[in-house]
């Protein structure tokens, strides 16, 4: 393997792990929430819910997962993290870190496809990136034996050299024409689907210890309302995004017959009101999950931070019930270094009260990694390990210990 390749997925990760995704630089006006058109009493029920989501073949186990997950942002909110079985605050290995805190685990694990579906990825067994996807693999069926929600997001290179996803690293010329040629008939096209057949193959052989299909939560092209990834807004019209969206859902269900996944919609937290929020969605037939990732809201504003995350999960909070939807914080985090120090109570009041003000019901919040350097969790040695504990034992707080069997319909 050449250097500069490792050097490249070395920069990709580090940057993933030590940054989150999204910008904290934004500017925010003020926040609009329209009169939610709200469905007449409680419609999902277990005979229905398959007509709700976007799979009507999805497997008994997805299928479980969906209705669960909807039922389960009455009461909780599911709160997980990324990478959280392999990345460790100073590389310390073992449980989770979350585990190392509460005694719990996660009730979400956040992973990537970015390394299985890298160019020098050769399947090999002394392949580094192959490596990687079987360690992502082997956390994703361990979580799912303890009955930890998978999802999975997507930093894919662009397809001109594929050396990175995000548009600082690419020409002019390359930004304006790498979605675009993704496209069905674009010159990319064909490069394209031949990485959903390594996502198919992956999801396909994704087995429980009974044979049976792992469902997972995809959130493709996320964080789009920005520009710092090469399928952003400056760089795909919204019809052009829509089209990709759709044919990703349509080429993996169909084309590919892979069953097993919910689809998450999930932009950054630019958003001020519903239709802004909507203004890419591709089509109820194509989201299960309606999602914010969102960093800014939570860098050191304090309360008034929170209220504008709780304002914009609203909107998507009624949308999730007008929709008969899953409602998600996708991604969030404040992170500390060494230089950058805790925000007190950040877990125990600003994010709680986001999660949890208004009387919102989301489904699922999860935190990004931690790494050996920085922490966006806190394990059980750091100044504020309490802060997490105190917010994992609130009452709308549920780890893997206090959720229900997420991958069964109740009888």
């Amino acid at each position: 393997m050449k250097t500069t390749f490792l050097k490249i997925a070395f920069l990709s990760l580090s940057i993933l792990a030590i940054s989150g995704c999204s910008s904290n630089d934004e500017s925010d006006p003020e926040i609009i929430i329209e009169p939610p058109v709200v469905s007449p009493g409680d419609l999902l029920t277990t005979q229905n819910v398959a007509t709700y989501m976007v799979d009507a073949n999805a497997t008994k186990e997805t299928v479980a997962l969906f209705y669960n997950l909807k039922k389960l942002a009455k009461t909780k909110v599911a709160v997980g993290q990324q990478d959280a079985f392999n990345s460790f605050y100073q590389d310390n290995g073992g449980d989770s870190d979350i585990k190392k805190n509460t005694g719990s685990d996660p009730a979400i694990l956040g992973s990537d496809f970015m390394f299985i579906t890298d160019k020098n990825n050769n399947n090999q067994s002394d392949n580094w990136f192959y490596q990687e996807e079987e360690k992502i693999i082997i956390a994703a069926k361990a979580a799912y034996a303890k009955g930890i929600i998978n999802t999975f997001c997507w930093h894919l290179r662009e397809p001109i050299k594929e050396d990175s996803f995000y548009t600082a690293d690419m020409t002019a010329d390359q930004k304006a024409n790498a979605f675009k040629s993704i496209l069905p008939g674009g010159v990319n096209h064909e490069w394209y689907k031949k990485k959903l057949d390594k996502i198919a193959s992956v999801l396909l052989n994704l087995k429980g210890s009974k044979g049976e299909l792992i469902p997972i939560i995809f959130r493709p092209f996320h964080e789009f309302d920005g520009s710092w990834f090469w399928w952003g807004a400056n760089f795909a019209t919204a019809q052009e995004y829509k089209t990709a969206y759709q044919f990703t859902v349509d080429y993996l269900k169909n084309s590919k017959g892979v069953h097993n996944i919910l689809y998450a919609f999930s932009p950054d937290n630019s958003y001020t009101t519903e239709a802004n929020y909507l203004s890419r969605y591709p089509g109820d037939k194509y989201v299960d999950v309606l999602g914010m990732d969102n960093y800014g809201d939570f860098d050191n504003q304090g309360q008034s931070g929170a209220n504008k995350a709780n304002s914009k999960l609203k909107i998507i909070a009624d949308l999730a019930k007008a929709k008969v939807k899953i409602a998600a914080l996708t991604e969030t985090g404040y992170q500390v270094t060494s230089t950058k120090m805790p925000v007190t109570d950040w877990f125990s009041t600003y994010l709680y009260s986001a999660l949890t003000s208004n009387d919102i019901e989301v489904s699922y919040a999860m935190l990004w990694n931690n790494t050996k350097d920085a922490y966006f969790v806190p394990n059980g040695t750091v100044s504020n390990a309490a802060d997490f504990k105190t917010f994992a034992t609130k009452p709308k707080t549920a780890l893997v210990n206090s959720l229900p069997k997420m991958y069964e319909l109740p009888k």
